[in-house]
């Protein structure tokens, strides 16, 4: 063994990555402590947003040279941070050399969300996402997921339980969260618990593009809310939209999505459905989207268990989709709600620092070559990398 090897410290633990269930196990085993320590330790972290040990003053001095020598609380580094003129919040956040995120704060009447990522890039290239351009690099662990809460909490001066300014998380950012189901089931986990973020069960969401097996997943592990990106009323579009479609088409979705239904019987599923001019803004697209809506909720037997929220298209550079007219959104809705079916139309927020939804890019070490091919695109159009 050379001096090098041998002279070499040990990792240190990330505690953002434990949720409550993993630190007191870590008290317990490694440091030889009394499980209850740790949530000591979960509120001087996410409550007060402290990170040095030496700081917790109801943490003995033995305790703290424990922790010293075996872990820190590290969250991602922010690269910049960005206003909106309406209230929107974005953070581009460092996740290692080579990659950054996008997190987005909006705030509303009564409440403030933040938008979440999963993943740096994605891999399931929806042709009217931004982020898909990026292509895909790697899932996020479970600290880099709950370190942007962390990071938006510090910013806002949030105070769990008492002066919340962050009131809701949405898993909508970046990635599809049930592609890395562990880190952010553990995420979310700690956004819940009253010794992390404590956010109620259904002001935490998670938004997924279709995969079945997980939703139902999901549903065993964790009570949450469920949104899912339909954006088409018929398997053809919604093919050409999500190309997961073709492995889990709509028939089998929307079982997944009943089965996720009966089990949380007190919450209704939304529908996201981007809306793009000239294809998927017509009446006859609205009329076979009640259609669906209303099979599920004689599945449940119960209305109102699926809610569709319409999402004005955020356009980007090179993209062919445009966003529709709002006089055929309106439309669209009026169908719908017409139909009995509950329906909302997302105002878009942040469009002037691009962290409007759809429209998250971050810097991504692209391994999927979507990135290159994107850009080859641009080029053909006589549009310059800088632009995008």
């Amino acid at each position: 063994m050379t001096e090098a090897v041998a002279s070499r410290q040990p990792e240190l633990i990330n505690l953002l990555d434990l949720d409550r269930e993993g630190l007191e196990r870590f008290f317990a085993e490694t440091l030889g402590e009394k499980r209850f320590r740790a949530h000591q330790l979960m509120k001087w972290m996410y409550h007060q947003h402290v990170t040095d040990f030496s700081q917790m003053t109801d943490v003995g001095k033995a305790l703290r040279a424990k922790l010293e020598q075996h872990c820190e609380i590290r969250p991602p580094q922010v690269l910049f941070d960005k206003g909106s003129t309406d209230g929107t919040h974005k953070w581009l956040l460092g996740m290692d050399p080579s990659n950054a995120i996008e997190a987005v704060f909006i705030p509303d009447k009564g409440r403030g969300t933040l938008c979440v990522s999963s993943q740096v890039g994605c891999g399931l290239n929806c042709q009217f996402c931004s982020t898909a351009t990026q292509g895909f690099n790697r899932n996020l662990s479970t600290a880099e997921i709950i370190g942007q809460v962390w990071t938006a909490s510090k910013h806002l001066g949030n105070k769990t339980h008492h002066q919340r300014k962050l009131t809701n998380v949405v898993m909508m950012g970046m990635g599809e969260p049930l592609l890395n189901f562990d880190n952010v089931v553990r995420a979310m986990s700690l956004m819940r618990d009253d010794n992390g973020f404590g956010l109620a069960n259904k002001r935490v969401t998670l938004s997924t593009a279709g995969l079945v097996p997980m939703i139902d997943k999901l549903s065993e592990v964790s009570d949450v809310s469920l949104a899912v990106s339909l954006h088409a009323p018929n398997d053809e579009l919604r093919t050409e939209l999500v190309p997961l479609n073709k492995k889990y088409p709509i028939a089998e979705l929307m079982d997944a999505c009943v089965r996720y239904a009966l089990r949380k019987p007190r919450t209704s599923i939304t529908f996201e459905y981007t809306m793009m001019k000239g294809v998927n803004d017509k009446p006859e697209h609205a009329r076979a989207l009640a259609k669906l809506m209303h099979k599920m909720d004689q599945q449940v037997q119960r209305q109102d268990s699926a809610k569709v929220n319409l999402i004005p298209f955020n356009p980007f550079t090179g993209t062919r989709f445009e966003r529709s007219e709002e006089a055929d959104i309106r439309t669209f809705q009026k169908i719908l709600l017409d139909q009995k079916v509950l329906t909302m139309v997302r105002r878009t927020r942040g469009d002037d620092i691009d962290a409007a939804c759809g429209q998250l890019k971050g810097q991504v070490l692209d391994r999927t070559r979507r990135q290159s091919e994107f850009k080859r695109k641009l080029e053909a159009q006589g549009v310059s990398d800088a632009a995008a």
